[in-house]
Order: C-alpha cells, then sequence, then structure tokens
C-alpha cells in the first residue's frame, strides 16, 4: 500500500508530467500554431495551478533555487506587467503621452468614419493578448521546473530525458532527410531532401533546439568526468573498458547524433552558434573553475575536433562549408534588411512598442518597395522585442538573462558539486548559442524554443543554489 502511495505521489506526478509537456513541444510544428501554444498553455496553467494547490496543503515545499530566483520573477512580473499596459484601452490623451505614434495610428480609423475614444497601446492588441498569454505559460514552466526539479536526481533525469528525447527528434529529422521524403504534415508541406528539419518547418529552428539540448548534454558529460591516473597500461585499458560500458558512451554517442543532426541541418547560423557558445563556455569554465579537471579540456578538445572532422564529414558537412563559402555580403544584408528596417518602428515606438506580437502589422509601413516578401519576424530576435515592447520590455528581459548568466558563472567558480558545474555550464552554453543565433532568425518566438530556453535559465539557478553548503569555518591555531 504504501509502495502504491509513493507511485501515485502528486508532487511526483506533475515533475513527469512537466518533462513530458517539454519533451512534447517540438513534435506539433515547435508548438507554433494556434492550436498547439493553445495546448502548451492549457497544461501548463494546470500543472501550476496543481502545484499551488499542494503547497497550500503543505504537500510541497517552495525550495532555496526558486526562492533565490525571485529577481527573474520580478522582473518577469514588469515584463507582464508592460503587455498589460499595451492592451489596456485607455482614454486617447494618454495613449498620446504614453505612445503618441499608437495614438496617430489608432486615428486613422477616424478617416473611416469609426471614431475611439478608447484606445490601446498596442496597434494590433489581439496579437498582444495572445503573446501576453504565451509568457504566462513561459513563466508558469520556468516556475514549475524550478519547484519540481529539487534534488540531485531529477536534475540527472531531466537532463538525460531533455537529451534522449532530442536524440530522437535527431534521428527522426536525419532519416527524413537522408530519405528525401516529401509530404505534408499537420498541414505544413515539408521537403526533407535538402537539409533536415525533424518536427519544425524551419530548419534554423531545429538547429536551435539541437543546440540547447547538445549545450545540456556536453553538461551532463562534464558532471560524470573523474580525473583518473592511469600508471600502467593494464590500468589505461581498464579505465577504456570501464568508459566504454558505462552510461557515459551512450551519452557521448547521443551527443554525436546531435551533431551529426545539426551539420545535416546545414544550418550556418546554427552550426556557428555552437561552435561558438561551445568554444566560449569552455574557456570561461576553464578560467573560472578552480576545480576543472584535465579531462574537461580533453573533452572539449575532442567534441570540436571528433565530431567535425569524423562524424560531420561523413553527414553533409560538405554541403555547409559550401553554404559558409558561397555566402556573400549580398546575402547577408538580405537576411539582416527587416531587423534593419525595424530600427525605424523602434524610432517611432521608443519607449513602450508597438505591442507584442505587432511586427507584421506594423513593418508594412518601414519596409521599402525592393522588399517584397511577406515578413511576420524580424529575422532577429533584438530588433523584434525592440520594436514590439520598446525600450522598457527590451530593459527587463535583458536583465533577466543578464543576471540568470551572472548567477551560472558564480556557479562555475565557486560550486564543487561536478553536477552543479555541469549544468552551470549547460546554462551558460546553451544560453551563449541562442544569443547568438538570435541575431539572424527567431528562436524565442518559437514556443518550444523559447520553452527550451527557459529550462536554461532555470538550470543556471539550480546549479548555484541547490544543495549549496557553506564554506566551512578555516580551523584556528591549536591552543
Amino acid at each position: 500500500m504504501r509502495s502504491l502511495k509513493r507511485l501515485i505521489r502528486p508532487e511526483k506526478s506533475l515533475y513527469w508530467a512537466l518533462l513530458a509537456l517539454i519533451v512534447w513541444l517540438p513534435v506539433p510544428l515547435g508548438s507554433n500554431r494556434a492550436w498547439a501554444w493553445a495546448l502548451m498553455e492549457v497544461a501548463a496553467f494546470t500543472m501550476l495551478g496543481l502545484w499551488l494547490v499542494l503547497w497550500a496543503r503543505n504537500k510541497v515545499v517552495v525550495e532555496v533555487p526558486l526562492r533565490k530566483s525571485w529577481p527573474v520573477f520580478a522582473l518577469l512580473g514588469a515584463w507582464v506587467m508592460l503587455l498589460l499596459l499595451q492592451i489596456i484601452p485607455m482614454p486617447v490623451s494618454m495613449v498620446e503621452a504614453l505612445s503618441p505614434e499608437s495614438a496617430r495610428i489608432h486615428g486613422l480609423t477616424s478617416v473611416l468614419g469609426v471614431t475611439k475614444d478608447w484606445i490601446t497601446i498596442s496597434i494590433e492588441p489581439h496579437a498582444t493578448q495572445i503573446a501576453l498569454l504565451k509568457t504566462l505559460a513561459y513563466i508558469a514552466i520556468f516556475f514549475l521546473f524550478l519547484a519540481l526539479v529539487n534534488n540531485r536526481e531529477r536534475v540527472q533525469n531531466a537532463a538525460r530525458v531533455l537529451v534522449y528525447a532530442a536524440v530522437l527528434h535527431a534521428i527522426y529529422g536525419v532519416l527524413m532527410h537522408l530519405s528525401g521524403v516529401k509530404g505534408v504534415y499537420l498541414g505544413e508541406e515539408f521537403v526533407h531532401g535538402g537539409s533536415a528539419s525533424g518536427f519544425y518547418p524551419n530548419r534554423n529552428h531545429f538547429a536551435g533546439m539541437l543546440n540547447m539540448m547538445l549545450a545540456i548534454g556536453i553538461g551532463l558529460l562534464i558532471a560524470g568526468l573523474a580525473e583518473r591516473k592511469a600508471t600502467t597500461w593494464k590500468k589505461v585499458a581498464a579505465n577504456l573498458i570501464e568508459w566504454i560500458l558505462s552510461p557515459k558512451m551512450l551519452l557521448r554517442l547521443s551527443l554525436c547524433i546531435l551533431v551529426i543532426a545539426l551539420t545535416t541541418t546545414h544550418s550556418r547560423m546554427g552550426n556557428t552558434s555552437f561552435f561558438a557558445a561551445l568554444l566560449i563556455a569552455g574557456m570561461i569554465g576553464i578560467a573560472l573553475s578552480r576545480h576543472a579537471t584535465r579531462n574537461v579540456v580533453v573533452l572539449l578538445v575532442s567534441l570540436v575536433v571528433l565530431d567535425l572532422a569524423i562524424v560531420g564529414s561523413w553527414f553533409g558537412v560538405e554541403k555547409l562549408v559550401k553554404r559558409l563559402e558561397e555566402t556573400t555580403v549580398q546575402s547577408v544584408e538580405e537576411r539582416e534588411e527587416p531587423a534593419a528596417y525595424a530600427l525605424g518602428i523602434i524610432e517611432n515606438f521608443p519607449a513602450f512598442g508597438s505591442g507584442a506580437g505587432s511586427f507584421y502589422v506594423t513593418f508594412p509601413k518601414y519596409r521599402p518597395e525592393t522588399i517584397k516578401p511577406f515578413f511576420d519576424y524580424a529575422h532577429n530576435d533584438y530588433a523584434q522585442i525592440a520594436s514590439e515592447t520598446g525600450v522598457v520590455g527590451f530593459g527587463l528581459l535583458g536583465l533577466v538573462v543578464a543576471i540568470t548568466l551572472g548567477v551560472a558563472l558564480r556557479a562555475q567558480a565557486v560550486r564543487r558539486d561536478p553536477l552543479m558545474r555541469g549544468m552551470s555550464f549547460a546554462s551558460i552554453m546553451g544560453i551563449t548559442a541562442i544569443l547568438i543565433h538570435s541575431w539572424v532568425d527567431f528562436n524565442l518566438y518559437i514556443p518550444a524554443n523559447a520553452v527550451f530556453f527557459m529550462v536554461l535559465l532555470a538550470l543556471g539557478w539550480i546549479s548555484l543554489y541547490m544543495d549549496r553548503q557553506p564554506p566551512a569555518p578555516e580551523a584556528g591555531p591549536v591552543p
């Protein structure tokens, strides 16, 4: 009877339900469809409500990482208030004072005979309402991850589940690519022959997901490293055999599969951001950690040399190199054009932006006639966030990322626990990869990838504050 009660513990069930939700999100086109992100929101809010009920009944406790992350929740709360400010109807005079351009655009409706006494800062309030619900779901998942991933075993299990689930996504993407399948999936036409994109319509977003999961996988490898000195060939052979037969070998093979999938996406910035983030995080880890072992350096070098030179060369690295060689100044400028012209939006909506989710409505006014395609995203997360939420919104989210990176960097410097150092490395590397990739893409506007990013933020706080013991006082002189 007791074993049955342990099996159906509500808090443990919530933990596995949260992991199942996160693993599911890439499957329905990165959850970037209305019905898919609605399911995400319902699931996230339901689980949060259940956790709060358990908390009210003293069935769960607020762990240290969740308490210590209050600055992030304060900033995210301010972000939510900003989105509410954008959609709350206000008198015309008030909107004119806060955002003159928004008032002017709303005033254009009077030309059509429609006069409004109350208007919103957002020029597309419906899109801002959708963005607000997504934001609340992301915050709920961030909260639940900190609340439920509350011990070492759960941290390891969560990281492994995410990595091995990504391996399944990677295998699917590579097989579809190698077979050159063409078909329709959930109403979206896929042509897998040119590059691997998995369940994502856009290969760059598939690459973004792989980058974040590679960071977590490498963090797990670092957490399992041990400095062993082998003085004889027998000990060297014994250590090698032990390593091959251990779970670390399965994890290493999993990382090879993820690298293969990343290479076959032929995403220039996706691959560039991976190796750049690995190099940056590796140098930071070695510089800050007083407890880094020689094996950490060997691992980082092998990841670059073995994966790129051996594994990647068999699975399309030549095409990736060719794409990089064929990259011209003109092609780069074409990729940057939407973001460049979005600067005009930022200039006209400087403080509070044009409204979250309103870029597709605002941009046509600012693009020149030479840009023919329709853009619903700026292909630059920085430009789009700044144009939609202004300096205030950009600053709030920037502080969230900056503070979390500071926490993860501190964990690298002060933690001795290999698991926590590995998770801080994963947080630093994954966040850095997305920050680099965001210059030419919009990973943070894809719900599945936005949730993975929130997981990396949570790992940063977990790595510093979970099971952290105060330093032992130095022994004084013996009397």
